[in-house]
């Protein structure tokens, strides 16, 4: 058996899949003469095994997805151009080696159209270096190794998922998710919260020690993974699978309830949307709005940076499916665990202290004004909030609104309309914000906390590091002492504070926040039903008690065990 950290809860029966995202190997530029006639068979085999792929992966989305088809029939088109095609030639009669030759064939094409003057063209240009990317895969062997090609259910095995690699995952295909690395607030345990996939992550030695194939039972309530189980005991786990599957429909039922508690005060419940599902935008008519629009997964799993128009038709779209309620949109967060491969970041001793989020905005304004200009441009579809991440300094707050003026005064000068009544926030996860709380509250006019970063900043413990996971404690009194002093200095100026880490999506740490003051919780789809049995079944005097008791003890264990004995009848 292997033990890990139970992230999302769940139970699956399956055959283990091995990810692991292709990175090309190093190719010599040249080659000497005579060699010609071996790289370009080099050359047409790596078009042939790719065309096969692309094939096989056109015929099957032509069954599920004839849209998506579409795509990859176009990529087809791309990989036999006659002109590409014979300019790679060119290069390899010139001595060229023939990846070396692909590699900037393509890449040249690819720069041309991203300049272009039409947006649908520009686009273009990541299918061309996406197709480069798989006909270099194909000419040195490598297999495909793509979430979105996964085509039967399986249980995903890696030492880790990046945002970029779950970017382009179908959650319907994954039966469980288990990694090397990771814990409770990591990225991989967010996407798995959010789709209700089971997941147990921090499993020491997971990826050498399960092979490929190996039918495996993975048991996300107590994190624990058994390989190569005998039928009776498969059958015993299936059968403990349907009734978690049946308590979590009974707990659906709440899903359409009003959020109010028994002393008849309203509790917001919004939702944090990552890609933006049409299950997630489905849903809008049972929640209070958007709580956390995260921004980056346009930017991921691509090679491009998304230009102004495709951002305006993103964001619109999840703010007419909420109709006129609040959609708060997070600007750009990446850094840390998450990466732009087209983005040329150094590489940092320490990423999450680094160089990420606002201060990287800061660094590339031209990025960050594209975004701005899109957020406004969009906000005329519904009521839009703008959150800027990543705030440590009150400078911070007034360099990002300086940024937005400027985006709103060029506007103007084009005659774009945009609302005004946009409101501008900041997410508090640093803990030198929320110490300045009462002065971060006269520039803005809202707050959300991220839990997350807040409680790996407060504690000095990485999220992502499991060897101190244990030090990356939720439930610690000193973070909802702190989360108590932001509430109590943004009610202090009649402005709201909202939750949307995870927190917001935990029954325990719920009870706590509401008795805090928090009346805004923000959170994965697979939560919400969940918490508002919570809301329902509690009121503001009870929640105020335990939140009292809480900030006056002195451990996470002892916060935890005494809300398990307070809320049980809850859980």
């Amino acid at each position: 058996m292997f033990q890990g950290i139970p992230v999302s809860p769940g139970i699956a029966v399956g055959r283990v899949l091995h990810y692991a995202p292709f990175v090309p190997q190093k190719w010599d530029k040249t080659v000497q003469d005579g060699s010609q006639a071996q790289e370009l068979i080099q050359y047409e085999e790596g078009i042939q095994a790719a065309e096969t792929e692309l094939q096989s992966l056109c015929d099957r989305l032509e069954k599920s997805d004839p849209e998506k088809a579409k795509i990859f029939h176009a990529h087809q088109d791309i990989l036999h151009d006659i002109v590409i095609d014979e300019e790679i030639r060119a290069a390899i009669s010139d001595a060229t080696s023939a990846q070396e030759a692909v590699y900037q064939v393509f890449g040249r094409y690819a720069a041309v159209i991203a300049q272009g003057a039409d947006p649908v063209m520009r686009e273009r240009s990541a299918d061309l270096l996406d197709i480069r990317a798989r006909l270099l895969r194909c000419m040195q062997g490598q297999p495909e190794q793509d979430l979105s090609s996964v085509h039967e259910p399986i249980v995903l095995l890696a030492h880790d998922l990046l945002p970029s690699d779950t970017a382009k995952l179908d959650p319907d295909k994954i039966l469980a998710i288990i990694t090397e690395v990771g814990g409770i607030s990591s990225h991989s345990a967010i996407i798995a919260r959010s789709y209700g996939i089971p997941a147990v992550l921090g499993v020491p030695n997971a990826v050498s020690e399960i092979r490929q194939d190996t039918v495996v039972i993975v048991d996300a309530t107590k994190g624990e993974i058994y390989l190569n189980p005998e039928k009776p005991m498969q059958a015993a786990y299936l059968e403990k699978r349907e009734v978690f599957q049946k308590q979590q429909e009974v707990t659906r039922k709440w899903l359409s309830a009003e959020p109010v508690m028994l002393d008849g005060e309203r509790v917001e419940v919004e939702l944090n949307i990552g890609l933006a599902t049409k299950q997630e935008l489905d849903a809008s008519c049972h929640l209070d709005g958007v709580g956390l629009l995260r921004t980056e997964f346009l930017y991921m799993g691509r090679d491009t940076l998304p230009d102004e128009e495709e951002q305006v038709k993103a964001y619109t779209q999840v703010l007419r499916a909420f109709e006129g309620k609040p959609v708060i949109i997070r600007t750009l967060d990446v850094g840390g665990d998450k990466k732009l491969s087209y983005l040329n970041l150094p590489v940092e001793e320490n990423p999450f202290l680094g160089n990420r989020a606002l201060r990287l905005c800061f660094q590339h304004p031209e990025i960050f004004l594209t975004q701005l200009r899109a957020c406004l441009r969009a906000s005329v579809a519904g009521q839009l909030w703008i959150m800027f991440p990543m705030v440590g300094t009150v400078e911070d707050i007034r360099k990002a609104k300086q940024l937005l003026k400027q985006a709103q005064q060029e506007l103007d000068q084009e005659q774009i309309p945009y609302a005004d009544t946009i409101k501008i926030g900041i997410m508090v996860e640093i803990p030198s914000i929320a110490l300045m709380a009462d002065l971060a509250a006269k520039e803005v006019d809202f707050a959300s906390i991220g839990t997350n970063d807040l409680t790996q900043y407060t504690m000095a413990a990485d999220r992502m590091n499991p060897a101190v996971g244990h030090y990356c404690q939720m439930y610690n009194p000193a973070v909802f002492r702190l989360i108590g002093q932001v509430v109590s200095s943004f009610s202090a100026q009649g402005k709201p504070v909202g939750v949307c880490g995870e927190m917001g999506g935990d029954s325990l740490a719920a009870a706590v926040l509401i008795g805090l003051g928090v009346r805004r919780l923000s959170m994965g789809l697979s939560n919400v039903a969940q918490i508002k049995k919570s809301i329902g079944m509690l009121d503001a005097r009870r929640t105020s008690e335990i939140a009292r008791h809480v900030c006056g003890l002195s451990t996470a264990d002892g916060v935890e065990q005494y809300l398990r004995q307070q809320l049980a009848e809850i859980l």
